[in-house]
This record gives structure tokens, C-alpha cells and sequence, in this order.
């Protein structure tokens, strides 16, 4: 369990911070809310002390505030003098937090932590503490592609400090694109992340592909697919916030990739090929999300624009089989553990067995895109998870949870292979 200090700014994202400090807490982590003098125009104190169980700190000089931090049976033999002394709090909490957490941490707030400015509580124990610090920003489009916001930025992560990036979309102001607070799951994962926890996975290497195959036809067209590569990508996220060191060799996609230790952009399924090929060897986990194209024109593509002149024949011919040459290489060795995707329309256990079968793999995971919620470019994902001695299925819920159940599974696929028995 860790201690967060979480920091709530005056922007409309404020109500989002109480979803922040509940999950938090459902991670196991104590809170402590600080909440700005325009945060609370828009979420009261009330609200945090009762998610969090803790007093919450508006002010920098309220009486008694001191007291709050002493240990227990301290409080009722503290003298007048020593309830006085409330102004020193945030040196009080600066040492005790492990992670400082601003949420959503508005432009105003941004410049004060990168000019060093402390006129009150939260920018004073942004000074004070030498824990790690995690921002998410939450403000219109124009002030956060304002220079000034991006010379802040890029004063505070020189500093070291982290930060989640906004999201796109319908602001509170009406306007539409990036600035909005990142979602709550999100930026509790990047807490986690930065903290370090679960760090079973330090010393492991795992490679995992996202995205689609892009197949060009000429410079202008190509075959492809509507893959996102957010599933993928939740795998990867997963996958360091466990400590592995991460490979993502990602297909053509819109969506941010997370940090990773190495990231490999690709077009094609022989370039993804290539890729994955000359860093499988070196690799504990493979997970092969990628959509990748089963079928490629024969003749690649066209140096021209093909113009329109009434029908079109085009001769197509298998890609490699990324995932079935792999599973041939390691030959009945155990590493590395081989993870496969089946995207299928309808029921994909049959399909998804005969796949774990002849690609010689150790997991699928399964899915039917035309299921509400589970197909293509969605947040959410409903999977069938297939070995050799269990099938298991999933609820519908967030690419992030998928992730964290597939990895676990994995966890027992590395766990049994390194047995004695296994052996």
C-alpha cells in the first residue's frame, strides 16, 4: 500500500478526482485529498473526506491541521503552541506521501510548478516533497497548444516529473479536441505504474504486436483492417506497470502508444514479420494482437494511382504466419510463452482451439467482433480465454481489465513452465 497525496486544481475535471481517489483506494492505497481554493467551486471537501476517510486540506493555515499527522495519542497532549504551528504541514507531508498526484492539474497550476511559485498548500508541497510526481492536465485546446503550457511542460518533465496526457473530445467549454482529463482508470494506472507495484515481471522481456496491417494496393489505396491496437497497447501498458521490459511493434493506428522500453512502428505483415522475428529469440512472452493481414497483393503495390477503367482484379497471396512460425521455432521448448488473438464472427471457441492446436501456441484469446461492445475500435472487449486444460470466459469490460486478466493467466502459463515438472 502506498501513500498518495492527491492534489485537486479548479477545473471542471475536479469531479473526476473523487473517481480517481476510489480507485485509488480500491487498489489498497491511503489518500490524502489537497484541494485548491477554486477546486472546491466545483467538488466540496465533504466529498473526498468521505471517499478517502481522511481529512482533507483546503488551506495552508487552518487551525489544528498539524495534529492531523501525529501519530496517535500525540494529538490530545499537544499544546497551544504546537496546534499553532499548521503552516508547516506540507513539510509534515512532503516527506510522508510516496507519490504526489495532481488532478486535473490546470494550466495556472502548471506554470506555478515550473516558476517555483508556493502561494498556497499544493504549490508549496510541490516544492517541499521529493517523491514522485504525476500530472494529469485537464484545460481548453488552445491553452494546452499555448507555447507557454508546452514550455512548462517540458520544464517540468526535464525536472522528472510524469505526466498523463489529456484526452480528445467535447470540452466543458463546447469546443472539441485535446484537453480533456484523462479518464480516471487511466491516470490510476500511470499511479502504479510510477509507484512500481507488482514488479513480478521485473527482469522479464515481453514483445507484444498491436494494431492493424496496412497491405498498399498503390500509393493511395491499401487493404487493411479497423484493429486500434487498443488492446494491444493495454497489454503493453500492463505488461511494464508488472516491470517487463516491453518491445511494441505496432501497425498504423491513431491511438498514443504507453511508455514502453522499445517501440517499433510497422506498416505491412512482412515488415511486422521482420520485426517480430528478430526479437522473439530474446523475449520470455509473446503476445501477438496485431491484426495482421492475412493476405497481401501478389504483386505489391502499384507505383501509381490505379485509375478507375471499370472492374479491378487484383491477385492476393498469404502473409506469413507470424504466430505459426514462432510456435515452429521453439520447437517444444518453453520459451517463449506464445500468446495468440482470434477475432472471429460468431462463437470463436472451435476456431480458437484449432488455432492454439496448429500454431502450437500456449494461449488464445478469443472474441466475436460482432458481439456489442467486443469488436473493433471500442474501449471495451469481451474474450474467451483458451489453453490445453482450461477455457475461460470473460465479462465484457475495459481493454485495461482484459489486460490484467490475460497477463495473469500468462503469470501461471511462466510460473508452471519454470517448474521442476515441466521439465
Amino acid at each position: 500500500m502506498a501513500f498518495v497525496g492527491l492534489g485537486v486544481t479548479g477545473g471542471i475535471g475536479a469531479y473526476k478526482a473523487v473517481e480517481v481517489a476510489r480507485l485509488l483506494q480500491q487498489r489498497g492505497h491511503r489518500v490524502r485529498a489537497m484541494l485548491t481554493r477554486n477546486a472546491r467551486r466545483f467538488v466540496g471537501p465533504l466529498t473526498f473526506e468521505a471517499i478517502t476517510r481522511e481529512p482533507v486540506i483546503t488551506s495552508q493555515f487552518a487551525p489544528g491541521m498539524n495534529s492531523r499527522l501525529r501519530p496517535e495519542g500525540y494529538g490530545e497532549a499537544a499544546t497551544e503552541p504546537e496546534r499553532s504551528r499548521a503552516d508547516i504541514e506540507h513539510i509534515a507531508l512532503a516527506s510522508g506521501i510516496d507519490v504526489l498526484l495532481v488532478a486535473p492539474a490546470t494550466a495556472n497550476a502548471i506554470a506555478k510548478f515550473a516558476g517555483g511559485i508556493a502561494d498556497d498548500f499544493l504549490s508549496a508541497l510541490y516544492l517541499a516533497t521529493r517523491a514522485p510526481v504525476l500530472l494529469a492536465p485537464a484545460m481548453n485546446t488552445n491553452m494546452w497548444e499555448h507555447e507557454a503550457t508546452k514550455e512548462n511542460v517540458r520544464r517540468l518533465a526535464a525536472r522528472g516529473d510524469r505526466f498523463v496526457d489529456p484526452g480528445e473530445g467535447y470540452l466543458a467549454c463546447g469546443w472539441i479536441g485535446k484537453g480533456r482529463l484523462a479518464e480516471p482508470a487511466d491516470i490510476v494506472r500511470a499511479v502504479d505504474r510510477l509507484l512500481g507495484q507488482r514488479r513480478s515481471w521485473t527482469g522479464r522481456r515481453v514483445l507484444v504486436t498491436a494494431g492493424p496491417t496496412y497491405e498498399d494496393l498503390d500509393p493511395v489505396r491499401f487493404i487493411g483492417n479497423r484493429s486500434s491496437g487498443r488492446m494491444g497497447f493495454a497489454l503493453a501498458d500492463e505488461a511494464a506497470r508488472r516491470g517487463a521490459e516491453v518491445v511494441l511493434i505496432s501497425g498504423p493506428t491513431s491511438v498514443t502508444p504507453p511508455p514502453v522500453s522499445e517501440l517499433v512502428r510497422v506498416r505491412s505483415a512482412r515488415e511486422m514479420h521482420a520485426a517480430v522475428l528478430a526479437r522473439a529469440s530474446q523475449t520470455d512472452v509473446v503476445i501477438m494482437a496485431a491484426a495482421v493481414a492475412d493476405y497481401t497483393p501478389v504483386a505489391g503495390a502499384a507505383a501509381a494511382k490505379i485509375e478507375k477503367r471499370g472492374d479491378l482484379s487484383v491477385a492476393l497471396e498469404r502473409t506469413p504466419d507470424i504466430l505459426a512460425e514462432l510456435g515452429a521455432r521453439r520447437s517444444g521448448a518453453d520459451r517463449p510463452v506464445l500468446i495468440g488473438f482470434a477475432a472471429q464472427t460468431g462463437d470463436p471457441t472451435a476456431a480458437a482451439r484449432r488455432k492454439l492446436d496448429g500454431k502450437r501456441v500456449d494461449l488464445i484469446v478469443a472474441n466475436d467482433v460482432t458481439a456489442p461492445g467486443a469488436g473493433f475500435d471500442v474501449e471495451t472487449n469481451q474474450v474467451t480465454l483458451i489453453s490445453q486444460d482450461r477455457t475461460e470466459a470473460l465479462p465484457l469490460q475495459s481493454k485495461a481489465d482484459v489486460a490484467t486478466a490475460v497477463l495473469d493467466r500468462v503469470e501461471q502459463l511462466l510460473t508452471l513452465s519454470a517448474s521442476p515438472a515441466a521439465r
